[in-house]
């Protein structure tokens, strides 16, 4: 599965961006999809997961009520909506498929290349 990320950008502080993943294959649909990121000088960390069917999602606690993710099967595409941006959440942005539903990073198995949000204050 290749994965490519994008819609990253300069947000302003308490503004908005989308992310979009787009997946090679139809075959992605069964997988958990996530976003995950990385902040200079710190770890990846987990943001956000979606099951195959889109019914259950998983938020990391700082992102949750501002962060919606979405997965359009039939596109292949996973999103990231994120609003009411903070300086805190420039990273770079990963998507990522997973076998399980998980937070933990390592369990990710096929990522994209990432795309760099950078939030103003």
């Amino acid at each position: 599965v290749q994965l490519q990320a994008s819609g990253g950008g300069l947000g302003q502080t308490g503004g908005s961006l989308r992310l979009s993943c787009a997946a090679s294959e139809r075959t992605a649909s069964t997988y958990v999809m996530g976003w995950l990121r990385q902040a200079p000088g710190k770890e990846r960390e987990f943001v956000a997961a979606i099951n195959w069917s889109g019914g259950t999602t998983l938020y990391v606690d700082s992102v949750k009520g501002r962060f919606t993710i979405s997965r359009d099967n039939a596109k292949n595409t996973v999103y990231l909506q994120m609003n009411s941006l903070k300086p805190e959440d420039t990273a770079v942005y990963y998507c990522a498929a997973s076998r399980s539903f998980t937070k933990v990073v390592v369990e990710y198995d096929y990522w994209g290349q990432g795309t760099l949000v950078t939030v103003s204050s």
